[in-house]
């Protein structure tokens, strides 16, 4: 974990400003619910990021994952995350979460069903994997 927090500070200090930087209020939920000494700290820093709006197209495309077993059945959690970076057309959803998005062994899934929807794939990475060649971990 301390190792993940270094990296993500790492890519935030170094190299968010080379990203256009959205959010939602689901990120935002999640922070507030944390229960962690750094909670307002991390909140802080969401500040001043556009936030996506959630309208019914999401809720669709959220209920359209659970039955397609692309995320598990989580209304406001992997599914609404995947759902409003890919109607919005990010082009990268950035997160820790390597066991419902960025996993390689997904990917498919979730690029034939958001065919199948018209809908964008973004690349699913974690912060390491844009701190690019030459990071020393």
């Amino acid at each position: 974990m301390v190792a993940r927090r270094d990296w993500t500070r790492k890519w935030w200090d170094e190299q968010r400003h080379e990203y256009e930087l959205v959010t939602s209020d689901a990120v935002f939920d999640e922070l507030e619910r944390a229960d962690h000494p750094l909670k307002e700290e991390k909140l802080n820093l969401m500040e001043g990021i556009k936030c996506l709006p959630i309208g019914d197209e999401i809720a669709e495309i959220v209920d359209a994952y659970l039955r397609r077993y692309v995320m598990p059945n989580d209304p406001g959690g992997d599914a609404l995350h995947l759902a409003l970076a890919s109607f919005h057309k990010c082009d990268v959803l950035l997160t820790w979460n390597c066991q419902h998005l960025a996993n390689a062994n997904k990917f498919g899934h979730i690029q034939r069903v958001n065919t199948l929807l018209g809908l964008a794939v973004p690349m699913m990475v974690t912060p390491i994997e844009l701190l690019g060649e030459g990071y020393e971990t």
